[in-house]
């Protein structure tokens, strides 16, 4: 098993990992990427995520994207990992504690005082996985969004 940063031939397993998030979600309605998004955002000069990819034998079975973010609470940056999804088949490998740990190196060598990320409440799986490595999952913190609609209301009100 390697993790290894994603590199630009790794678009289409990209965004088969993306789709099979989407999926394992309950919400591939709503994936609007393609390979022209994916080289758009993790491939350009000063890319608005990058990503690590886990394979073995050569095939990619798991990924992790994530962007950098700061807290003015602990003033110090962190890592937004937003994605994180190993195949059916891969998981129980140690593929996604892999990618986790090389997050956390990654966070280590950029000073980041933490990396946050959401799990969905029915995830029973991966709430128990996050735990399992040290994660405190916060109940009482609600997402919240304003989607592309929503933004375009509010500056036309």
């Amino acid at each position: 098993m390697k993790v290894r940063t994603a590199i630009e031939k790794d678009i289409p397993d990209i965004l088969a990992l993306i789709r099979g998030k989407a999926e394992f979600d309950g919400c591939l309605e709503q994936l609007r990427s393609g390979e022209e998004d994916i080289k758009n955002a993790f491939f350009i000069e000063n890319p608005k995520a990058k990503a690590l990819v886990v394979e073995t034998n050569g095939k990619v079975i798991g990924i992790a994207t994530y962007y950098e973010i700061y807290s003015t609470f602990i003033a110090k940056p962190g890592i937004w990992l937003d994605d994180l999804f190993v195949y059916a088949g891969s998981r129980q490998s140690g593929a996604g504690k892999a990618l986790i740990k090389a997050l956390c190196w990654i966070a280590k060598e950029q000073g980041c005082g933490r990396i946050d990320w959401i799990v969905a409440r029915d995830n029973s799986s991966g709430r128990q996985f996050y735990e399992s490595i040290g994660a405190h999952i916060f109940e009482e913190v609600r997402h919240s969004r304003l989607d592309e609609n929503a933004i375009n209301q509010l500056l036309r009100a």
